[in-house]
């Protein structure tokens, strides 16, 4: 189900970017070496595989209907012995193993190879978001080594999946990816002031630190492997400048980032570019059948006249 209550438009913020040195009379300037990606990929995927065999959920809850929460989801650690061996799961009626219950995907980040994993509690029954989208949503962050929470929102939040324009992501690549595997609710109600939301998705990813923070701290800590347990609860189509034509749909190559779409080359991506081609003419202008939609007016050169310099024809009462 999409929001219907969100305004969404054009607008601006300062993505603040800090730079420290320590640098003293004569002394050395401390530098900071990044670690490779490639590298860090294999060392991430080691510790989320070690940490879904060694967990378990409370499955058979989620077997009785589709409107339980995140907070009903009790990851365990299993039990070991003096040792530190691990010893046989508790109830496995009740229990399952998050390595036999999770979904393993691939995907390809700053030329990297790289995997994450989902637990599908509720798929949902509304519809589903766009990756460039702004989704409403319940969730709770923790990391992997330490399990500490760093983030929640027990109230519904609304985030742009893709931000406002003049930041790299409005989140982390893995929201970007799997939110769209996920549906919405299909209806809300309403009781004393409280909107409830009935059949919308809910379940958790296991994100490698490649497609979170990365070298950032923003969790605390660096490299942090993440678990996200979240409930999409409603979203909304972006359009983030308002010319008719959906944010997903300006990312002509298809590569899940908006901010590299610049058809007139002028460092306004297409996504907040008034006037996509340069050519004067506004592209909400150049939706010459008033259908609403830029996409479909196809000029003499077999593409859309939105992207072509040479079309200059508006809708434009003169």
């Amino acid at each position: 189900m999409k929001i219907k209550t969100l305004n969404l438009g054009l607008y601006f913020l300062a993505l603040v970017t800090v730079f420290v040195s320590c640098e003293k009379d004569d002394d050395p300037t401390v530098t900071y070496e990044e670690r490779d990606r490639t590298e860090q990929q294999i060392v991430d995927d080691s510790t989320l595989v070690d940490y879904l065999e060694h967990h378990y959920f409370n499955s058979s809850f989620f077997e009785s209907g589709s409107n339980q929460k995140y907070s009903d989801i009790i990851v365990t650690k299993l039990p070991q012995d003096d040792e530190g061996n691990y010893l046989d799961m508790p109830d496995p009626d009740q229990n399952t193993l998050l390595i036999d219950a999770v979904e393993t995907h691939e995907t390809e980040f700053f030329d990297v190879d790289y995997k994450y994993y989902t637990l599908r509690l509720n798929q949902g029954e509304g519809g589903a978001p766009n990756f460039s989208d702004e989704v409403r949503v319940r969730y709770e962050g923790s990391s992997v080594v330490g399990g500490n929470i760093f983030d929640s929102r027990v109230t519904p939040i609304d985030i742009s999946l893709v931000g406002n324009g003049f930041t790299s992501f409005g989140t982390i690549r893995a929201w970007q990816l799997v939110m769209p595997t996920f549906n919405a609710a299909d209806d809300f109600s309403i009781d004393n002031g409280i909107v409830n939301y009935s059949n919308f998705g809910l379940g958790i990813m296991f994100v490698p630190s490649g497609l979170a923070y990365f070298s950032s701290i923003s969790t605390g800590t660096s490299y942090d492997n993440l678990i996200f347990k979240f409930e999409l609860l409603q979203y909304e189509v972006s359009d983030h400048d308002t010319d008719g034509i959906p944010t997903y749909l300006e990312d002509l190559d298809g590569d899940l980032d908006v901010n590299n779409d610049d058809t007139d080359e002028d460092s306004f991506p297409n996504y907040i570019d008034l006037d996509d081609d340069g050519d004067g003419v506004a592209t909400s202008n150049e939706d010459i059948d008033g259908d609403g939609d830029p996409t479909n007016d196809i000029g003499a050169n077999g593409i859309p006249k939105y992207l072509d310099p040479e079309e200059t024809e508006t809708n434009e009462v003169e």
